[in-house]
């Protein structure tokens, strides 16, 4: 397709001379005309399967041939650096230049970079006249209006948007009333929309506050999410995005009553797993000298949503004195996809002798009760709540488990209180002391021992306190304890023998042993079962490892998370998406939902959220010997069946 004669008339490119045949000093080019050409041919001849990418499924000769400024003939070869090239071309339309370092980097390197320089960047959000039309740009939402739902108390945030109504014609502002409660809730159902989150107010200016949305189609602030992609923007020197996230999630308890799933109407009701205290924790450890003002406010408000979202009886404190998952709702939940549901549907849908789109009908407008659907929906929403959405371990079971994952985020939350109010306060906070605290949480230690603890398996387990049963299933949120610091010396040497014969496999830790419907074909794939790998279970274990000193164990699980995301970044134009298949290393993942973050032309402007931060922790915890070998992207079971021999 490219003859040796062939010139680009205007583009000077002498940084691919230096590619190949090398250069002593780093060579930058600023591009201004030429670069779409080159481009395009660069696509023609090595896209073959037009997805706008570079990658080991395009079958071109991998090889793209030019003459150069210094008027020989070069060329670039490879899928890692041919999608390199491709990349900067991309970014180099928006006026930036192109150097070699950034073609011939190391792929670890590159990834870091990209992360740390541009993803968090576009990953940025804020609620106010200039952030307005993306966080409104509302791809869930099939009605050209865009509303924002303001909580009534909020009068500053009220009288600013009411005053953009005419700046932004489809812009509709709502303001939510007192007492928001299920019923009400869904009534939003087919009137969706973005949730206020916190603004400053400077000289009459009103800025909202920044935060961070995972990528992808969730344009909007998720619960844990926030939690693990601040650690990565701690890593990265964002401070500021890290108490901003604070800053809001300060404001959604105050408001809303809970940190939510996310901000969005339909979420009201629903929170996720706690991450607060750890958050407040991690801001403080990365600077010590930050504001006492800004540290209590907060602390105040993690000790509220402690006290009235987790700790009334029964709502998600249970008569065990153990906590549970309880999302609030009526109906189907309304943020699904279309058919989602339709595997439980069909089966009540036959039972009532209707069609599936009669029954859906008749039950969505409630000329039919059905209370045992009800329930199924209870337990969903439940599951949602955990971020665990969906799994068969959770699935028509949720508001029935005191889990391990909750508790212990709990538990830590009391070490974390105890901590800042020792640490920051000089023992007492308000009306608390440190040993308040300190006792509360070796009573919720007692009480997971003795109904999650599980002797001659060597793991924690979920507990039905309905059958009074534990449930048994390998989990990774089993392994929570290890990171909370709740567990003995003998109970963790038992628990690391238990997760690396259940769930580690070659790419990392998966979300479960294999549980999967093996009785119905047609029963759904869930994406937080075997065989996928999530980054905040990575994370978690990771730092849970290295506490208990199992250093050995702790890289080994980094390396293999982190060789994964390199190579199918290496292979497939840089693509960082959510989830990853972690027994076939791939992020070509077919479960429910698909996989965020694959869908992208040319470069992917963000990566996904906590994916960034599980890479950009897992590089500032490994070794040096290992950082070369990921480069390298040698084989993990290379190096571990070596050690281990």
């Amino acid at each position: 397709m490219h003859s040796k004669g062939f010139k680009f008339q205007y583009l000077k490119i002498s940084i691919i001379a230096c590619l190949l045949i090398g250069c002593k000093e780093k060579t930058t080019e600023k591009i201004s005309t030429g670069y779409e050409e080159v481009l395009e041919k660069l696509i023609a001849q090595e896209d073959t399967d037009n997805d706008k990418k570079i990658t080991i499924d395009d079958k071109g000769p991998k090889k793209f041939e030019f003459l150069a400024s210094d008027g020989n003939v070069h060329m670039i070869e490879g899928t890692y650096h041919l999608s390199n090239l491709l990349q900067e071309l991309a970014i180099a339309k928006t006026g930036n230049s192109i150097s070699i370092d950034k073609i011939t980097e190391t792929p670890s390197g590159r990834i870091s970079r990209l992360i740390k320089t541009r993803f968090w960047d576009n990953l940025t959000r804020s609620i106010d006249k200039e952030g307005l039309a993306t966080v409104l740009d509302d791809t869930k939402s099939e009605t050209d209006i865009l509303r924002l739902y303001i909580p009534y108390k909020d009068k500053e945030a009220i009288t600013y948007f009411q005053s953009l109504e005419t700046e932004f014609p489809n812009l509709k502002v709502v303001v939510l009333p007192r007492d928001i409660t299920p019923e009400y809730v869904k009534t939003l159902n087919d009137k969706p929309g973005i949730l206020n989150l916190a603004h400053s107010l400077k000289d009459g200016n009103y800025k909202g506050t920044p935060f961070v949305v995972p990528g992808g189609r969730f344009n909007e602030m998720y619960g844990w999410d926030s939690y693990f992609e601040s650690v990565g923007l701690l890593i990265d020197d964002r401070a500021d995005l890290a108490m901003a996230m604070a800053d809001n999630f300060g404001y959604q308890i105050q408001h809303y009553g809970k940190i939510l799933n996310a901000n969005r109407s339909y979420y009201l009701t629903r929170t996720q797993p706690p991450f607060f205290s750890s958050l407040l924790k991690e801001i403080y450890l990365d600077n010590k000298k930050i504001s006492k003002q800004w540290l209590s406010k907060h602390l105040k408000i993690v000790i509220q949503e402690y006290e009235t979202a987790w700790m009334k009886n029964g709502i998600r404190l249970t008569y065990t004195g153990l906590n549970r998952f309880y999302g609030e709702g009526i109906g189907i939940p309304p943020e699904t996809e279309e058919g989602h549901f339709d595997f439980i549907l069909n089966k009540y849908a036959k039972n009532y002798r209707l069609s599936l789109e009669e029954f859906k009908t008749k039950y969505s407008n409630h000329d039919l009760i059905d209370r045992q659907l009800d329930e199924y929906f209870t337990h969903d929403r439940s599951m949602r709540e955990s971020g665990h959405d969906t799994s068969n371990r959770l699935d028509d079971v949720c508001t029935d488990l005191n889990t391990v994952g909750l508790n212990s985020l709990l538990y830590k939350y009391e070490k974390d209180i105890a901590y800042l109010i020792k640490n920051v306060f000089d023992n007492k906070f308000e009306n608390y002391t440190t040993e308040f605290w300190l006792t509360k949480a070796e009573e919720r230690k007692r009480l997971m021992n003795q109904l999650m603890w599980d002797e001659e398996n060597g793991s924690y387990y979920d507990y039905d306190f309905v059958t009074k049963k534990q449930t048994f299933i390998p989990s990774a949120t089993n392994f929570y304890p290890l990171w909370a610091g709740l567990c003995s010396k003998k109970q963790s040497d038992q628990m690391v023998k238990g997760l690396f014969e259940q769930l580690v496999q070659k790419g990392g830790v998966a979300s479960t042993s294999d549980i999967a419907d093996k009785n119905d074909p047609n029963a759904p794939q869930r994406q937080w079962d075997y065989p996928n790998g999530w980054a905040p279970h990575q994370m978690l274990i990771w730092r849970g490892l290295i506490d208990y000193g199992y250093h050995k164990e702790a890289q080994e699980l980094i390396y293999r998370w982190l060789w994964m995301i390199t190579k199918n970044a290496v292979n497939y134009n840089g693509t960082i998406p959510e989830k990853y298949d972690v027994v076939k290393c791939t992020h070509k993942v077919y479960a429910e939902y698909g996989n965020v973050g694959t869908k992208f032309d040319y470069i992917t402007p963000s990566g996904f959220g906590w994916m960034n931060a599980s890479y950009q922790l897992g590089l500032s915890l490994l070794d040096e010997e290992f950082k070369e070998k990921l480069d390298q992207l040698i084989d993990p079971d290379d190096i571990f069946k070596i050690n281990a021999e």
